[in-house]
């Protein structure tokens, strides 16, 4: 059979879900096609009755794995798939996502629990990032689309010391400034349009911060993340989760 996850990738997962305890993986590969699965549903979109069948009942693997996103087993991938981040440098910005119909009422009055909400884009989530200097994901936020990108700023960047921060000039803050030099951080944000006093920042630093850009395209290459149908805002951050790991993973 032609495996979507290479030995190598796989084998790293391997060692990952060794360490766990209370999941079932003594057989590797009845593991394996858990995973594979997991991935197809991720990279096609496709609906989880929709699997092919030599995948097993797409219920079964459906259920498994929110149990494991409950038990933070996907973060804990991530976790643990972050080997030597390069924080010389890091980067921080959103991007929008289009939430299909299907990921709305899975409780009255929960879109804002569940980061859905109304923008320009429509009915859309924002998935908020900071990435290393390479441009490998380092922590990861949802929230509705129409929310603003500076109100996650602190959360991304507090443990974060010593480093270069690339942004937007949506983080051009007073507040998330003066964070950041408290942190030890220096801050290359240009400054807004309406900032009486500009501040200075370092344009040939800023020219790095495409690689953000690079990594949301990267994410956006699994239509299971590229448009949002799933309807409880952990279950989709699950799937950046395992997204994530495989990208440190390469």
């Amino acid at each position: 059979m032609h495996y979507l996850i290479n030995d190598t990738d796989f084998t790293k997962m391997l060692k990952f879900f060794d360490q766990i305890k209370g999941i079932h993986k003594k057989d590797v590969v009845r593991l394996r096609m858990f995973i594979e699965a997991i991935f197809y549903v991720c990279r096609s979109g496709c609906q989880w009755r929709l699997l092919p069948t030599y995948y097993g009942k797409g219920r079964s693997i459906h259920k498994r794995f929110v149990d494991w996103n409950k038990k933070g087993i996907w973060k804990q991938l991530f976790e643990f798939s972050k080997n030597d981040p390069d924080l010389e440098w890091v980067m921080i910005d959103s991007t929008i996502i289009r939430s299909h119909a299907c990921s709305a009422g899975y409780k009255k009055d929960s879109q804002k629990i569940e980061a859905l909400g109304r923008s320009r884009g429509g009915f859309t989530t924002k998935i908020h990032a900071v990435v290393d200097a390479l441009g490998n994901p380092i922590n990861f936020v949802l929230t509705a689309g129409q929310r603003n990108d500076i109100t996650q700023a602190k959360h991304l960047c507090k443990d974060i010391s010593n480093a270069l921060v690339l942004a937007d000039k949506a983080y051009d803050s007073n507040n998330f400034i003066k964070s950041l030099t408290e942190a030890y951080c220096v801050p290359v944000i240009p400054s807004r349009k309406n900032r009486k006093e500009k501040r200075f920042y370092d344009e040939h630093y800023y020219k790095e911060r495409n690689k953000i850009e690079c990594f949301f395209g990267k994410i956006k290459h699994f239509r299971r993340i590229f448009s949002r149908y799933d309807k409880c805002a952990q279950t989709y951050l699950g799937f950046i989760y395992i997204v994530g790991a495989l990208i440190w993973f390469k």
